[in-house]
């Protein structure tokens, strides 16, 4: 049984979201009643269908007794977390053959790699991709020739877009098939030095560019803690995932046995399987209560404080910052991965795991055993480790009560500190999010005069030109998604740490976002109202004093009530945001887009 309190916060999100689940269940029963198979469609939209399918396929496919998996693919060679499902389609197809089966690629859907476009235009893209993706992954599915789906995806804004068309299509069984990380390279913490050096000036870009090769080397999702493997670990504890599936490298035999396997429970879920499991009746409340659990108790990415809003959105179910940070404030933290620890996603796997995590959080009464999986009823298939049998299938054995490494890996009575350290800030400033699970106690409180930039560009000039060796606190405004998109801001992060390890006390506020991978210094993001929506930040003048409370969840200007309320919202020129890298093609969806803290979508109730 959960303890009280996430059982209360859990209940309150339950009566809240009352009439949009029971519309949303309505909507998802009538489409089970008209009919997930092909039956509804008429010859010539069969035919059109299957045929380039074999001879054999459509005479299974004409019926309505043989089951057809969709399969969405987030496949390109050039992000190095996708490109393992090139093999993906032809392994599911042989495998759906296998249990009298047939599988189809329904769709493939963009998959933009942050890493790429960090401090690029292309970043201003990347936000909106999850919700083109979704659409994408719709489009596919709105063929209806589909009993099942499975969605191959791994990074930042594929899995939550794909988790919505999921949703969206919520009277279809849908398991999720992740990729696994690349295996470990350089070291983080080594390659965070070497990323200092150069923002110094102290190295030059043939070794930065030698380290950041060594960093990311091969097929594989990157290895630090970001948005990517958040995603995976929560695909696990809300049971989208087979048990253990989240962090086994690829191209290996225990990830193609761990891939046949997810085909074969497919089939099982659905309507000619005995165990039907639309996702969308899986997918409840309790479900997104154990996500935002396992984000806090492992330290996870900062950008699920929105993805996770328009996620449970899909599923008639709202969330708020409020219960995230409640559920933070209750929930330990047991991971130490970087940028929270030293040790990567293999490291953690390698000290237990997903199979540890949920098995100690269960035992702490911390997540809700009693949700439906992919795999079953309840949470208890999923506290294992994971292995590759002798006849090449995979075999399941409990997870061990002891950690094999505790310094990455602990226990909820020993943790590594007593709350998530995600919580949301509030003042006069508007509200925002700060993840404080990576930022030393001494740094957490930053009172500092504001210097104001309107573009990351001119805060790197500043460091680059040694105007900012003192203690300030720099405020990056008409960042927003409405502005432009609500870029990631991690290119900001070398600068600001080499300026904390001289000694000043420096710290972040934006309405833009700072990564997955928001590090040591304190920063305030996701501020909302947005600069360009005129809120607060847009009031903001440089030398006002700032203070910055992580422990106590406070943003404020100090600045005279009626002055500061007196005060004009200055605008930006954003001209040079509209145009370029394929920003006039989201034009719409800047005008429409919603608030941070309602989900940054475009998809509106």
């Amino acid at each position: 049984m959960p303890t009280q309190e996430i059982t209360q916060i859990t209940e309150r999100i339950i009566e809240r979201s009352k009439p949009s689940r029971e519309s949303y269940l309505q909507r998802l029963d009538d489409a089970v009643s008209a009919g997930v198979n092909r039956t509804t469609l008429s010859c010539s939209n069969l035919a059109h269908g299957f045929a380039a399918c074999s001879a054999a396929e459509k005479s299974d496919l004409s019926g309505d007794t043989v089951p057809n998996l969709g399969i969405i693919t987030a496949y390109n060679d050039m992000l190095s977390a996708h490109q393992p499902f090139e093999r993906f389609p032809d392994i599911i197809r042989d495998a759906a053959r296998e249990v009298g089966g047939v599988a189809q690629v329904a769709s493939s859907v963009p998959a933009m790699c942050d890493g790429v476009t960090q401090g690029q235009p292309g970043m201003e893209l990347s936000l909106f991709s999850r919700d083109v993706i979704a659409m994408a992954a719709g489009v596919g599915l709105s063929h209806n020739m589909f009993d099942a789906a499975v969605y191959l995806g791994v990074c930042d804004k594929i899995v939550p877009g794909l988790f919505i068309a999921a949703l969206t299509f919520g009277h279809l069984p849908s398991i999720f098939v992740p990729a696994g990380p690349m295996t470990s390279g350089l070291p983080n913490d080594e390659k965070s030095r070497i990323r200092q050096l150069y923002a110094e000036g102290k190295i030059g870009r043939a070794e930065l560019l030698e380290a950041e090769s060594k960093s990311y080397h091969g097929p594989g999702t990157c290895t630090f803690y970001g948005t990517a493997n958040s995603n995976q670990m929560m695909m696990e504890i809300m049971g989208l995932h087979m048990p253990g599936a989240s962090f086994v490298n690829p191209n290996t035999p225990l990830r193609d046995a761990l891939t046949k396997e997810a085909v074969a429970r497919a089939f099982q879920i659905t309507q000619a399987g005995n165990e039907f499991t639309p996702v969308g009746r899986m997918i409840d409340e309790r479900s997104i209560v154990n996500a935002v659990v396992g984000l806090n108790a492992t330290g996870g990415s900062t950008n699920h404080t929105i993805h996770l809003i328009a996620m449970a959105a899909a599923a008639g179910i709202k969330l708020t910052w409020d219960d995230i940070s409640q559920i933070s404030d209750n929930v330990p933290l047991l991971a130490r991965v970087y940028p929270n620890g030293l040790s990567d996603v293999n490291h953690f796997h390698a000290a237990g795991g997903m199979g540890f995590l949920i098995k100690e959080l269960s035992k702490a009464g911390l997540i809700h055993d009693d949700i439906r999986t992919v795999y079953g009823e309840g949470m208890e298939s999923y506290g294992i480790e994971v292995k590759l049998g002798e006849d090449g299938t995979v075999v399941r054995e409990k997870a061990p009560d002891v950690s094999h490494e505790p310094k990455i890996l602990t226990t909820a009575d020993k943790p590594f500190q007593p709350t998530g350290g995600i919580e949301v800030m509030k003042g006069n400033m508007g509200e925002a999010i700060i993840k404080i699970s990576a930022v030393k106690p001494e740094n957490r409180f930053v009172e500092a005069p504001a210097i104001v930039f309107e573009d990351q560009s001119e805060l790197q000039d500043a460091f680059k030109a040694g105007e900012l060796d003192k203690d300030f606190i720099a405020v990056v405004r008409f960042q927003g998604p409405k502005a432009n998109g609500m870029p990631e801001l991690h290119k900001l992060t070398p600068p600001l740490g080499v300026l904390q390890d001289r000694g000043f006390k420096v710290a972040l506020v934006t309405d833009g976002r700072m990564s997955g991978a928001s590090g040591k210094v304190p920063a305030a993001i996701h501020v909302t109202p947005e600069a360009l929506s005129g809120g607060p930040i847009a009031k903001v003048r440089t030398g006002d004093m700032i203070r910055l409370d992580g422990e106590q969840g406070t943003l404020e200007v100090l600045v005279d009530g009626d002055e500061f309320a007196g005060r004009e919202a200055v605008s930006a020129d954003m001209a040079k945001n509209q145009h370029g890298m394929g920003r006039e093609l989201f034009a719409a969806f800047r005008q429409v887009v919603g608030r941070a803290d309602e989900g940054a979508t475009v998809f509106h109730a």
